[in-house]
């Protein structure tokens, strides 16, 4: 039987890790992280599935420790497999798998190489995004390609709606590469990283909004960090705005940017159009178009950037 030791996390990691328990795959062992205090877990718990299925789990603090390497080595693996784990995997931990070591990334490499792929395609505004198995190199998803599925984006989709179309791509392309890879017949394809981009880390302040980079910029900016993710911030008239869920809106522009009621609708009025603000957060009351007639009746508050 051909033996793997997969590292894993998130929902990907979840459900790739379910395909190869699925295909015969023997897990020796699952290598995970355990969860950040600091960080809102909405997404599957790999270690959690990984004992349900009576696989042995570790949660080392560095998978690239000397140590930690000859506990991979002593499993045999045939290959190695990382979806979603947070560390890159040094060339010794590459070496322990005679047949290989694949990654599921979730962007259509080249495209989106890095961190955080699916907020970096939304904010970009792409229209479509997908996810990718890759044999693992010393360099961040550079290595050929195995297979890959692509999703679409809609112009409305929140990040957290198309990482669910991406954790579902992810499942189709290991499904369906997995016999051939295992087979030993698999027919990899070189990427070309010159028709690529790569991308680091986001953090909260990559939330803060920029009223003067137009309506469509800030539309994306909303998609791409809406819940669970932090979320846009602003000030309207000097008061914190959390900027949640947004649609394009016909209204009259305004070189200053201001926020004002235009009927049952609180939109953000810009030199180039308006976005209407499905959800928001003002001064940690006023979340609708009732609560912001009650408090500010048809006042236009002037909105200023977030500051990083």
């Amino acid at each position: 039987m051909t033996r793997a030791v997969v590292f894993a996390y998130h929902d990907v990691g979840v459900r790739c890790l379910r395909v190869l328990l699925q295909q015969g795959v023997e897990v020796p062992l699952v290598v995970t992280h355990g969860d950040a205090q600091d960080e809102q877990i909405w997404f599957e718990s790999v270690a959690r599935h990984a004992r349900w299925h009576g696989l042995e789990v570790a949660l080392p603090a560095d998978a690239n420790a000397p140590d930690f390497v000859r506990q991979v080595r002593a499993a045999r693996p045939d290959f190695l497999f990382s979806f979603y784990y947070r560390q890159m995997l040094g060339a010794e931990l590459l070496a322990a798998a005679p047949r290989g070591a694949y990654n599921m990334h979730g962007s259509l490499l080249p495209k989106y190489r890095g961190r955080a792929p699916v907020n970096w395609a939304v904010l970009h505004g792409e229209r479509e995004t997908g996810a990718t198995l890759h044999a693992m190199t010393a360099q961040a998803d550079a290595g050929d390609i195995v297979d890959a599925q692509a999703v679409p984006i809609l112009d409305d989709d929140t990040a957290i709606e198309v990482f669910r179309k991406v954790t579902v791509a992810s499942e189709l392309t290991l499904a369906r590469a997995l016999p051939a890879l295992l087979a030993g017949k698999a027919v990899l394809r070189s990427q070309d990283l010159r028709q690529g981009t790569y991308f680091g880390r986001r953090t909260r302040a990559d939330g803060a909004v920029d009223w003067h980079s137009g309506v469509r910029a800030v539309h994306n900016l909303v998609r791409a960090v809406a819940p669970p993710y932090p979320g846009a911030f602003a000030l309207a008239a000097g008061l914190p705005l959390r900027v949640l869920r947004t649609l394009p809106a016909a209204a009259p522009r305004s070189a200053a940017p201001e926020l004002r009621l235009v009927g049952d609708e609180v939109l953000a009025v810009c030199a180039d159009g308006a976005l209407r603000l499905l959800e928001f957060e003002l001064d940690g009351s006023v979340s609708d178009a009732a609560a912001f007639r009650a408090r500010f009746a048809d006042k236009a508050l002037p909105l200023a950037n977030g500051q990083r």
